[in-house]
């Protein structure tokens, strides 16, 4: 099983290196440009996807949520403003999203994978949790103690961002615009085979020809294979997995795949 996701949230990157920038105008124009270049890569390839939504960019692009429905992908909620997440977030993006889509949301990915309140999810009726990523990276990713596969905590099922086997290499957005082509479908590959899924996260704005704006002053690691780039990674990994006649799926199908016991479990830590 193969499980693609998009956190889908109002461009403010260019906040983080101390660019004025209006993130509901500029940045939701980067955003809404990079989630249509998704879904017809999504299209053209024939595969399904989840789309983590905050309700800053479902409510100010009801055009590109509406797309994302009727193409049969999920949404999924990812609080309510990116650059500012509050404790409230957790039942007031569902309570939104669910309103404006008239869909059972029920998956979370806390903005920047920050720490997040797991009753409080459970409370709210969610049915898994994607914010963690437990590879070897200094920070706010730096979880090693934690389980690389899913496992069920607090009565959620936790799905943490595919990283390798035993190294704990990190398979997310950035290493798809830095890694060789090649040793990213290999590695993509290889977890496949030893966790019997795979599942990594990107964002719209990264589809967006980020290179073509310094005044954005981002980093040459996102600008590197932004845009079209990108676009042709994300088709050729697509393509390089369905070779191997790989189901694609949705969160919740990975989700109650796990809690059925069709892909290898974890030991829950509670439940």
């Amino acid at each position: 099983m193969i499980a693609l996701s998009f956190d889908t949230e109002e461009f403010d990157v260019p906040r983080e290196h101390g660019v004025e920038w209006d993130t509901l105008k500029e940045g939701m124009e980067v955003s809404v440009y990079g989630i249509n270049r998704i879904l017809d890569c999504l299209k053209e390839c024939g595969v399904k996807a989840t789309f983590f939504c905050t309700t800053n960019f479902a409510q100010h692009a009801p055009e590109a949520i509406e797309r994302v429905i009727t193409e049969g992908h999920e949404i999924a909620a990812h609080g309510c403003d990116h650059w500012n997440p509050q404790p409230s977030d957790l039942a007031e993006s569902k309570r939104v999203l669910e309103s404006l889509t008239g869909l059972n949301v029920k998956g979370y990915r806390q903005p920047r994978m920050f720490p997040l309140d797991l009753a409080e999810l459970k409370r709210n009726g969610y049915l898994y949790n994607a914010s963690l990523n437990p590879c070897f990276i200094p920070g706010r990713y730096m979880h090693l103690s934690t389980p690389r596969t899913c496992f069920t905590e607090e009565g959620l099922v936790q799905i943490p961002a595919s990283v390798s086997p035993f190294l704990r290499l990190p398979m997310f957005w950035l290493t798809l615009h830095n890694f060789p082509l090649w040793y990213y479908k290999r590695l993509s590959r290889r977890i496949l085979k030893h966790d019997g899924y795979f599942n990594t996260y990107f964002h719209p704005w990264e589809f967006y020809p980020l290179g073509e704006h310094p005044e954005f002053k981002l980093p040459y690691i996102i600008r590197r294979n932004a845009g079209q780039g990108m676009y042709h990674r994300l088709r050729e990994l697509i393509v390089d997995l369905k070779s191997n006649e790989t189901v694609f799926c949705t969160y919740s199908e990975l989700a109650d795949a796990y809690l059925k016991g069709s892909i290898p479990t974890q030991k829950s830590t509670k439940s």
